[in-house]
């Protein structure tokens, strides 16, 4: 059974950092497309950014490029999300997910792409 439990999130002010983790049981991280989700009240869930199973970054959402960084530790099986220079308009739940539903596509900031998800962790950044 694959489980993934997001940690890490919390209130913040402009500027600050955060690191969240996903761990996951179940599958390997290194085997599979892994990716950084948020939604925000009111709004549809974006991508945030993505990794393929060789290590690379598939996509970053603009707003975040310079800010986020997205880390695997194998042998932790544990995904991360280094967030600098955090800004309110990155207040929202964030997710982690993995594992694709169609082998023969790649589009990593969908997030109907993916078969797994975590439960979230709440993530509120005041001005």
């Amino acid at each position: 059974q694959v489980q993934m439990v997001e940690s890490g999130g919390g209130s913040v002010q402009t500027g600050g950092s955060l690191r969240l983790s996903c761990v996951a049981s179940g599958l390997p991280v290194s085997a599979h497309h892994m990716a950084w989700f948020r939604q925000a009240p009111g709004k549809e869930r974006e991508g945030v950014t993505s990794i393929s199973p060789g290590g690379s970054i598939t996509y970053s959402l603009d707003s975040v490029k310079g800010r986020f960084t997205m880390s695997r530790d194998n042998a932790k099986n544990t995904l991360f999300l280094q967030m600098n220079s955090l800004i309110p308009e990155d207040t929202a739940m964030y997710y982690c997910a993995a594992g694709r539903k169609d082998p023969f596509t790649i589009d990593p900031a969908t997030p109907s792409w993916y078969k797994w998800w975590g439960q979230g962790t709440q993530v509120t950044v005041s001005s």
